[in-house]
Formats: structure tokens, sequence, C-alpha cells
């Protein structure tokens, strides 16, 4: 069964990193249907409407402040009219990009898709996309907490202005922002050309959605820097000495686990729900994919915080594979206290279950 919601793209990144150079490339590549654009304007330095080489139907502009925060509810409203213009047949879209200013935090507009029934019913997040300028992302990352959650929440960087600096800073930079997210790929693009067909399908968490898709969405891909990475049942980004000046990255924890066999309904549950009980707030993104006991195919998960997407049954899934991948990014939790509860899925023991009523 496909799925009929229309697809949201988040394009975040900080100030100046060249998020509307991609998004005018995006509405002039012309492959991927027609896109409705959602902006932010935040204060008097708003968006130079000059530059999108489009027709004034496709982007709507929000100018009351930053949407992170201030302008939620606006946010809602802003993609229901749309729908009714859709509805109504006088504006097609075939999916929406939202472009958040740069002090944006990713995690309240993802909240918001879930938690408004009437957008959780018609849309799906699709991706979010981060834009790192290759030549100030180092200074920006160290000046601004915000850049590094962008980062550590995104399915996809585009790493912009590459042809400005040396090899050896884009190996560093790039070394550093796997650091914050051992899943993230990343893409290199000069004037945002070339990558359009790269940014959508980012999410695992679609009905219909292909195994390879799912894994994409859950298999690290940076190469294993702890000596047990490759080890089922532990796989852990370390977390290299940081400086003072870039003591921001601490903060940011991004581990995954891997289990052979299956988990009783019970365990994951216990486990889910004590996660966010301790750590709701800096849960910055929780996803994987979960084998349960007695059923042969897996179940896709998501969660920003404490709200979580309906989790979605793959019917799919090739039937020599039934491990378990789980991602967790946390802000301000340290990796002793992700590793504590993992153990208990690892290997549950009987006074666990007991606590969980099985």
């Amino acid at each position: 069964m496909t799925d009929s919601r229309i697809p949201v793209t988040l394009l975040t990144g900080f100030l100046g990193a060249g998020k509307t150079t991609l998004l005018n490339a995006i509405l002039t590549d012309g492959t991927s249907g027609r896109i409705a654009v959602i902006v932010n304007e935040f204060g008097e330095a708003g968006l130079d409407h000059d530059l999108m080489e489009t027709s004034a139907d496709d982007v709507v502009l929000m100018e009351s402040g930053c949407l992170c925060c201030t302008v939620r509810g606006e946010l809602a409203e802003t993609i229901a009219s749309l729908f009714e213009r859709r509805d109504a047949g006088t504006f097609e879209f075939d999916r929406v990009v939202i472009e958040t200013t740069g002090l944006a935090d990713p995690g309240p507009i993802l909240q918001t898709l879930l938690v408004d029934g009437f957008l959780a019913q018609r849309t799906r997040m699709d991706g979010i996309v981060t834009v790192v300028d290759a030549a100030n992302g180092p200074m920006t990352l160290d000046a601004q907490f915000e850049s590094v959650s962008q980062v550590a929440m995104a399915d996809l960087i585009i790493l912009s202005k590459a042809d400005l600096v040396s090899t050896q800073q884009i190996s560093d930079l790039e070394k550093r922002l796997r650091g914050l997210n051992q899943n993230v790929r990343i893409l290199h693009a000069k004037h945002g050309q070339g990558v359009t067909e790269q940014l959508w399908g980012l999410s695992g968490l679609r009905r219909g959605v292909a195994p390879d898709d799912v894994l994409k969405w859950t298999k690290p891909t940076a190469a294993p820097s702890h000596p047990l990475d490759n080890i089922s049942g532990f796989a852990a980004q370390k977390t290299t000495a940081v400086s003072v000046a870039s003591r921001h990255d601490a903060r940011i924890t991004s581990a995954s686990l891997v289990l052979d066999t299956p988990l009783m309904d019970a365990v994951f549950d216990y486990w889910l729900n004590s996660l966010v009980v301790l750590h709701g707030k800096n849960l910055l993104r929780l996803k994987g994919v979960i084998f349960l006991d007695g059923i042969d195919t897996p179940f896709v998960f998501h969660g920003v915080q404490n709200i979580f997407d309906p989790p979605i049954q793959v019917k799919t899934w090739p039937e020599n594979d039934r491990r378990s991948r789980i991602v967790v990014i946390t802000r301000d939790v340290s990796r002793a206290e992700i590793e504590r509860s993992f153990d208990l899925l690892r290997t549950p023991k009987a006074s666990q279950l007991k606590e969980t009523g099985r």
C-alpha cells in the first residue's frame, strides 16, 4: 500500500549557509513535480524574493517570527490553507518544502506535523535537509548550538561552498559532522546544483517503504571508529575530545544498536517509555526498525522528544534478515546513560520483565 499523504521536507541550516540558493535550484530544476514552498522571515532581514525563479503562487511567506517557536500555530494554518486551495482545484502541488530561519530548532516543527490532527492525516515528514557552509561551518558550529542541533537531526547534509576550501578542511568538517550524526549522508553542491533528486524520500517511515530505504535511514554511514562497532549488539559513535571552542559538540550523543533476535513487545515498550520519561526533552531523534517476538515482519518507528509517529509495519522484509536497528540522538545525555538503557534490550533480565507486567 502506497502512502498518499503529501511529503514535507524541512530545509534548515544556519544563516548564510546557502538554503535560499539550494531552494532556488530546486524550484528551477523541474524534475520533482509541483512544490509548495513555505519560507519564514525573521525580523527585517527577510528573504530576497527576486532570487526565487518561480511564480508567487508557489511561495508562501510567514513573517511573524522564528518558525521554531512563535509561529507553530500559524504554520499549521498555512499548510491547511494550502490544502484548501488544493482541494478546491486552484493550487496544485505534489510536495511541500519548509525553509526555516537559521535560528530554528527542527524539533518543534516536526512535532507540529505530528500533533495537529489535520496535518497528521494529510502530510508526512519526508526528511530533514541541513545545509552547511564548508567555509564558515566550523566557526558556526563553535559559536551556535542551534547549528549543532540542525546537523544532529538531519537526514541529509548538503555541504555548500566546498570549492572554496581545501580537501583537508572538507575531510575534517565531514568527520566532525558524522561525529554529531553517524547516520547522515553528506553531499556536495555548488550553487545548489545537481542534488535535487537526492533530497526526497529520505525518511524510512512511510507506508509501502522499501526495505533498502529503511536500512539507509537507520544504518550508520560513517566508518566504525570504535573496535566494537562492527559487533552485533554494539555500535556507538565515539565522540573525540573537543576543544573549548567546539564544546557544543560534546552536548550531542549519537548512538546505535543492532540486535540479532526479536524483542518482546513489553521489553521494547518498557525501554522506550523509560527513555522518554528520563530524557524526553533531550531526545532529539529516536528512530529504528524493530522485530517483535511472534511477528514475521518488522515495524519502523520514529520520535522527536516525547512525540512519536504511529509505527508502520514493513510487509516485504527479506526473510533472512531479522535484525533490529535503533538510532538514538540526544542532547545533554551521557553515553553511559544511553548504554545502560541499551542493556535492557541486549539482555533483558527476569526482574526487568517482571516490571513490565509480563
